[in-house]
């Protein structure tokens, strides 16, 4: 799914890997691409026209566990200093896709914090409500978003929106707690369980 808002002056797509190949007449400009360490890159980028890529490597896990690879500060680092040239190429029509394996997580927290930072003067809820227009399921890695808060100088904002996303998630789906919690995300899931 695509948007044209008035939030970013870019054109935004979220997807997960088997959803690429259906963007690839979609006039992409610039690509984030979220991989865990050892995927293939997909064979879909073979089709798009000629586009700005940054691909970074890591699991989507927000603590430290045996062989997983965690996204580091100098990850979130790249993404939003790569995320920079969208608002000057946003003059001839930048249209930004972010993937991750399945759009859900490592893919919504960056694109959040990507629009965060093109929009210093919004409040961080909107970046989400944004987000959440285009994947509706989003369930942002916290672990991303608390180093993109503390980069952007935002003092907590965007961790505390993403706190309300994960309420919104858990009232619509109670399921969420046990699954997010068994798969090491249980600070996602406090985060979510305030008012």
């Amino acid at each position: 799914m695509n948007t044209t808002s008035d939030f970013a002056p870019f054109r935004t797509t979220i997807c997960g890997i088997d959803e690429l190949i259906g963007h690839c007449a979609a006039g992409v400009t610039h690509v984030l691409s979220i991989l865990d360490p050892g995927w293939p890159e997909p064979e879909a980028f073979g089709s798009f026209d000629p586009h700005h890529r940054l691909e970074l490597r890591f699991h989507d896990v927000i603590e430290p566990g045996p062989g997983a690879l965690l996204p580091e500060r100098r990850d979130v680092e790249r993404l939003l200093a790569w995320g920079r040239d969208l608002d000057t190429d946003a003059v001839t029509g930048a249209h930004l896709l972010v993937h991750c394996h399945a759009g859900i997580s490592r893919s919504t927290a960056a694109t959040a914090l990507i629009l965060a930072q093109a929009r210093p003067d919004r409040p961080a809820d909107e970046a989400f409500a944004t987000v959440l227009r285009l994947r509706p399921r989003a369930w942002p890695n916290l672990r991303i978003l608390e180093f993109g808060d503390d980069i952007l100088g935002r003092g907590g904002e965007i961790v505390a929106a993403a706190g309300a996303l994960y309420r919104q998630a858990l009232r619509r789906d109670p399921y969420l707690r046990d699954a997010m919690t068994a798969a090491g995300r249980a600070r996602e899931v406090l985060a979510g369980s305030g008012p």
